[in-house]
């Protein structure tokens, strides 16, 4: 289900013996746009604390309720490693994040989980994970703050176009699927979508966007509204007016491929 990032805010995360706090922002791959953690500010019980939620312990989503439900206790949060979200999380950081919750690495693998395909397989029983080492690899972590990069400018071949103001996530990858795209820089303005697939690069360091498109082309794609949903006629017309081969189409393909692997 593709949902924007903004209904993801405050949604109250459960465990399985009570709520642990609500959903305050979260951390994307900036290679691969997987949605790695969820920033969770708790409840009284833990002073208020910001904790760390991976999308490898969330079971269920009711978003219309606005609740999150994750396979972990309160106790198993409040006894995980302690983050600073004010820092970058290095992959130090991730390993012993892992070593702790015993799930295996979503980094050095062909999919967008590494070698799973779901979020929710790399979770493995505690018997076989003790016979497993998760080693942090001398790679950099590549995580990047959601309200960090909101605001970032999108700079076309042509010149800049607007800003990022938001993202559409999908729940059932936990991935980013677009980024949404303010283009009031030019009158009149309005929001559309841009795959992270055509992005070119990031620059952390100018706070901007780079995509291979001419500012014309983004100020004539589809409009995106936030009070509908994004149905698939409206990808089409998306992917048709970018001339671009739907994500769907190469997904069915590779999940097809991963289902045979026995995985």
């Amino acid at each position: 289900m593709l949902t924007n990032a903004t209904f993801l805010k405050g949604l109250a995360i459960h465990a399985t013996d009570g709520e642990i706090g609500s959903v305050e922002e979260f951390y994307f791959d900036d290679d691969t746009w997987g949605i790695r953690y969820l920033v969770v500010k708790t409840g009284g019980w833990l002073s208020g604390k910001e904790v760390l939620i991976s999308p490898i312990s969330i079971r269920n989503v009711d978003w219309t309720a606005k609740l999150l439900y994750v396979g972990l206790t309160k106790k198993q949060v409040e006894n995980s490693p302690s983050i600073d979200t004010h820092k970058p999380v290095s992959r130090q950081y991730e390993a012993e994040y892992s070593s702790y919750y015993g799930y295996n690495n979503y980094w050095g693998g062909p999919y967008l989980w590494g070698p799973a395909y779901y979020p929710a397989n790399l979770s493995v029983p505690p018997t076989a994970w003790s016979k497993a080492r998760i080693q942090a690899e001398s790679l950099d972590s590549h995580l990047r703050s959601s309200e960090a990069v909101t605001g970032y400018h999108v700079e076309a071949k042509d010149g800049e176009i607007g800003h990022v103001d938001g993202f559409v996530i999908d729940d059932k990858y936990w991935s980013v699927r677009y980024v949404e795209v303010a283009t009031r820089n030019w009158l009149p303005g309005k929001k559309v979508l841009l795959s992270p697939a055509w992005i070119d690069r990031v620059s952390w360091l100018d706070s901007k966007i780079f995509v291979g498109m001419f500012r014309q082309a983004i100020h004539d794609a589809p409009e995106y509204l936030l009070d509908r949903p994004i149905s698939r006629e409206y990808e089409n017309k998306l992917y048709f007016h970018y001339g671009h081969p739907p994500y769907w189409e190469g997904e069915a393909a590779r999940e097809s491929a991963y289902s045979l692997t026995g995985v």
